[in-house]
C-alpha cells in the first residue's frame, strides 16, 4: 500500500527486533534513519523490506535524525513513527485530508494507543482538553513524536529537532517555535497512531533527561523568571533532577547562544497550558479522594 501524501519517517538505534515487528505495518513510502546501530539493522532491513529507504547516519544523532528523513521525502506531509509504534489503517490518509483542508495546520497531533490493551496516552488525554482554539481541533503547543504529521515545508522552516535538546521532549521546542511562525497545532483524536513501548530500561537516566531537557527548553524559548522556576523544580526533583541540572549545564553554551524569546501571544497561550494543566491536575486528585 502506497500513499501519494505522507512519507512515514522512522529514527531507530539498535532495535531491530522491534522494526520487524513494525516496519510491515506502515504505509509506502518509508525512510529508516539508523542512529549508527551495532546490531545490522540497516542490513536487515535493506534485505528483508526492500521498499523502505534506509539512510545510515553513521552515529546517534537523537531526535535531530528524523530531520534527514524528511528533507528525503517526496511528499507534501510527514507522519513519524517509533521502531516500537505504527499508524493504524486509513490514519495517514485521514491526516492528510486535514491538512489538506487545514493550509495553515503545521503539527496534526494524533490519538495515541498505547500497548496491547490500547490506553489513551496520558499525553493524548491532555491535548485532547486544551483550552486553545484551533481550526481542525484543539490548539496544542507540543505534541508526540511517534503521533505526529507534519507539513514538510513548516517543519523544515522552522529548523525540523534540534541538537541542544537531541532527544526526550524534543518536540516543545519545536512547537513553540511553529506557533511563533504563525503556524498552527491541532490535535485529531479520530487520527490514531499504536505505541508498544518496551519497559524503560533506565528511569532515573529518563528523569534526569526529562530535567535536562525541561530547563534548556526554558532556556532556548522561555523568559527569564520561568527558566529560573524550571531550575528549581529540576533541583528540587531528587538525585535525577540534580544530574539533569549537571547535564544540561554542559549544553548551555549552546542553549545561550541560539536563545530567542517567545513573541507575547505565543508565551501567553504557553502560560496558558501550564495554568489550565495544573488546574486540571488538582481537580483530578481531589476527586481521586
Amino acid at each position: 500500500m502506497s500513499n501519494d501524501r505522507v512519507t512515514v519517517v522512522v529514527a531507530t538505534r539498535d532495535r531491530r527486533e522491534s522494526l520487524a515487528r513494525t516496519l510491515p505495518r506502515h504505509p509506502g513510502p518509508v525512510v529508516l534513519v539508523d542512529n549508527g546501530s551495532a546490531d545490522g539493522t540497516a542490513a536487515f532491513v535493506r534485505h528483508t523490506f526492500p521498499h523502505v529507504r534506509v539512510v545510515e547516519a553513521g552515529r546517534n544523532l537523537g531526535a535531530p535524525a528524523r530531520n534527514l528523513g524528511v528533507r528525503l521525502a517526496a511528499t507534501p506531509y510527514v507522519a513519524f513513527a517509533d521502531d516500537d509504534s505504527w499508524w493504524a489503517p486509513g490514519a495517514l490518509d485521514r491526516a492528510a485530508d486535514v491538512l489538506d483542508a487545514h493550509p495553515r495546520l503545521a503539527v496534526l497531533a494524533a490519538r495515541v494507543l498505547v500497548g496491547p490493551e490500547e490506553r489513551t496516552d496520558p499525553v493524548s488525554a491532555v491535548m485532547a482538553r486544551s483550552p486553545l482554539p484551533g481550526s481542525a481541533g484543539p490548539g496544542v503547543l507540543g505534541f508526540l513524536a511517534c503521533g505526529a504529521v507534519v507539513r514538510r515545508r513548516a517543519y523544515l522552516e522552522a529548523g525540523g529537532f534540534d541538537d541542544v535538546i537531541f532527544f526526550f521532549g524534543e518536540e516543545e521546542r519545536l512547537a513553540v517555535d511553529l506557533a511563533a511562525r504563525g503556524w498552527e497545532l491541532a490535535y485529531v483524536a479520530d487520527v490514531v497512531a499504536h505505541h508498544h513501548p518496551s519497559p524503560a530500561r533506565d528511569p532515573h537516566g529518563r528523569r534526569a533527561l526529562a530535567a535536562r531537557n525541561a530547563v534548556l527548553t526554558a532556556v532556548l524559548r522561555r523568559p527569564w523568571p520561568v527558566v529560573a522556576r524550571t531550575v528549581l523544580r529540576a533541583a528540587a526533583a531528587g538525585a535525577a533532577g540534580r544530574a539533569g541540572l549537571r547535564a544540561a549545564v554542559r549544553r548551555l553554551p549552546r542553549a545561550l547562544a541560539l536563545r530567542q524569546e517567545l513573541p507575547r501571544d505565543v508565551e501567553r497561550a504557553r502560560v496558558l497550558l501550564g495554568e489550565y494543566d495544573g488546574r486540571n491536575a488538582v481537580s483530578q486528585a481531589v476527586a481521586r479522594k
